[in-house]
């Protein structure tokens, strides 16, 4: 009789636990479903709770031309959710006495020591006040030629543009840093960016498909692709190359750090559970990737090391970070009270994450 209860007891849970689950899933594809038909979106969703996937479709071609559907495991550009790869092969590098946080950057590139005080640190948080590269690079750079993060440097101490503040002094995120950061971690290993990331975070992690892709650059082919799209001026879906060879995107392609990491939702989960445990780092660098820094005078920059540090009474500590570029609309949040995960990789960048975002997290929480 016992036994007959307990089992009657454990299939109530298992059903209501399956229910559960289906209703979400139904109610997010429902979600995701009207904002595909809307033009909205178009790409991959993978949600998850406590590491289990709640959520995972993908919607849409991941190249128009042939009608290639997009799968679990299309392969996107992360744009900016990069920024989180680059921060942890700093991390990796200070774990190892590498270098220190608070190094000034003249340490690892002299020539530019007239930047004076400027330390990793405020790379890493988006502190260190340096002008954007994308700006300089589109009034001085030869569009003829591909730009990597050393012609960064070289057009720095070329023009001298000025600090827009003082180290420390105020937040301002900047892609520039994270270029420079990238820079110090090849001339620190002496490997390429993206073999560093590779052994030290991607192999181990076994992010099969995940690695430094640039396209026109370094072109190979990659199998099961998102190509990036974009709207002309009719509203018609192109790729940023029908813009010609003067477009940033293109004479910007051989820089590395700010974006250029490609990956699925299935190895970014990979990743998202690797930062619950020990693998790469421990609780005291978890400290400092996943906590606001501070500006001089004391305020929060809601910034740590590669990601956005968010607080709130509903979902507590959540860090996240968006990734934009033409062809490309990326999200990567995790809540790391509830260990709850929603990664969305786009291959469009017209959409507005924003406007659907509170509705996903209003379901993920019932």
């Amino acid at each position: 009789m016992r036994r007959t209860f307990l089992l009657i007891s454990v299939g109530l849970l298992l059903f209501n636990s399956t229910f559960g689950q289906s209703v979400q899933y139904k109610q997010l594809d429902s979600l995701f479903n009207s904002l595909f038909k809307q033009k909205i979106f178009n790409g991959n969703v993978l949600i998850a709770d406590k590491g289990k996937i709640l959520f995972e479709k993908g919607y849409g071609f991941a190249n128009e031309k042939t009608e290639q559907k997009i799968n679990n495991q299309t392969i996107f550009e992360l744009a900016s959710v990069s920024k989180q790869f680059t921060a942890m092969g700093i991390v990796l590098l200070e774990k190892h006495g590498k270098l220190n946080y608070d190094d000034k950057i003249s340490k690892y590139i002299p020539e530019l020591d007239f930047y004076g005080n400027i330390s990793i640190r405020n790379l890493l948080n988006h502190t260190a006040g340096l002008p954007d590269y994308m700006e300089i690079f589109e009034e001085k750079w030869d569009k003829t030629k591909f730009a990597t993060n050393q012609d960064i440097v070289n057009v720095l101490a070329k023009y001298r543009p000025k600090v827009i503040f003082q180290p420390g002094e105020r937040f301002q995120y900047s892609d520039t840093g994270y270029t420079l950061l990238a820079l110090i971690i090849e001339k620190v290993s002496h490997k390429t960016f993206g073999r560093f990331l590779s052994e030290n975070i991607f192999q181990p992690l076994k992010m099969k498909n995940t690695f430094i892709y640039r396209s026109r650059f370094e072109p190979k082919e990659i199998k099961n692709y998102a190509l990036g799209y974009v709207k002309d001026s009719l509203g018609n879906k192109v790729l940023p190359d029908s813009f010609g060879k003067e477009f940033y995107t293109y004479y910007l392609d051989g820089i590395v750090g700010d974006g250029t990491v490609n990956s699925t939702t299935e190895d970014l989960l990979k990743w998202d559970r690797a930062l619950y445990d020990d693998k790469l780092i421990d609780s005291k660098d978890k400290e400092l990737i996943f906590n606001s820094a501070k500006t001089n005078d004391g305020k929060e920059t809601n910034y740590g090391f590669g990601w956005f540090v968010g607080n709130s009474k509903k979902y507590r500590r959540i860090v996240y970070h968006t990734g934009g570029w033409p062809g490309y609309s990326t999200y990567i949040e995790r809540h790391l009270d509830n260990d709850k995960t929603v990664i969305i990789l786009q291959n469009q960048s017209e959409a507005k994450i924003n406007s659907f975002l509170q509705k996903v997290r209003t379901i993920l929480y019932n």
